[in-house]
């Protein structure tokens, strides 16, 4: 059984990859844009591709029973029809509600006929790393709401529940609602980091317009977007927290302040994140 994970050398993908060789899969194909730089481990077959660019699929899909589809809601219609036309039959995708921007990769995967499984996470742990630039140069984080919450899931998690449904039919059919194990405050997520840190870093509340100041050398243009749409209403848009990987994986979710522990020193500490 051959499985493809597209977007092999992304931050979920890579991680996918990672789970499946911890689980023994023999045969796993890597779909990246550049092969020659993936330096994915010895026994992965790597193969040039990108979801965003369908002709460049041709050949991908021959041979593969499972994929890990990695988001693409502009092009996923065409590419979902390769793999069935390929003879995949089973899509874990990355995705998310259908009335969501991601919800139409959901759709178009159900559409195909083939077997799925949703992998619909909330807020990432990893979406922190926007903070990065203003801790290390500042010391500080501004935004609009200290209060305002989530339930964010790390991509460890999210990944190790993707490996779990590629390798089995237990979750074929269902929709996985992924969240951490905790709702979390902008501030005491920024509390945590800090204790990871083993530093002071200060909260300071700010209006819209310094907000996207202070985001956009991280998130360019998306910067408006995300203190439009994501800030102003995060906890409308928050899922309350579950046990779906916790009870998938048969272990706890990692929480926030683990994550941090595992890798606040390498994203936000000294040095993180410039040239060598």
């Amino acid at each position: 059984m051959t499985i493809l994970v597209t977007g092999a050398t992304g931050n979920i993908g890579r991680k996918v990859v990672d789970e499946l060789l911890a689980r023994g899969v023999p045969d796993i194909r890597a779909l990246t844009v550049d092969p020659g730089k993936a330096a994915l481990p010895e026994g992965v077959e790597v193969v040039r591709g990108y979801v965003r660019k369908p002709e460049t699929l041709r050949g991908a899909f021959d041979g593969v029973e499972r994929i890990y589809l990695a988001p693409a809601p502009d092009t996923v219609a065409e590419v979902v029809t390769l793999a069935q036309e390929a003879g995949v039959r089973h899509i874990v995708d990355l995705s998310g509600e259908p009335d969501s921007w991601w919800g139409t990769v959901s759709d178009a995967v159900e559409a195909s006929g083939l077997a799925w499984t949703h992998l619909w996470p909330g807020d990432f742990m990893e979406n922190t790393e926007i903070w990065a630039r203003q801790i290390r140069e500042t010391g500080t984080v501004r935004e609009p709401d200290p209060e305002a919450g989530s339930t964010p899931i790390a991509m460890d998690d999210i990944a190790a529940v993707a490996a779990s449904a590629l390798t089995g039919d237990d979750h074929i059919g269902r929709a996985l609602s992924l969240t951490g194990p905790e709702k979390l405050t902008r501030a005491q997520l920024l509390a945590q980091l800090a204790s990871a840190l083993g530093r002071e870093i200060e909260f300071v509340r700010s209006t819209r317009e310094e907000t996207i100041r202070v985001l956009t050398p991280t998130m360019g243009d998306t910067a408006t977007w995300y203190v439009d749409n994501v800030l102003s209403g995060l906890d409308g848009i928050t899922a309350p927290p579950n046990r779906v990987a916790t009870e998938i994986l048969g272990r706890p979710a990692m929480t926030f302040a683990e994550w941090a522990a595992r890798y606040a020193s390498g994203i936000f500490g000294p040095g993180a994140g410039t040239p060598e």
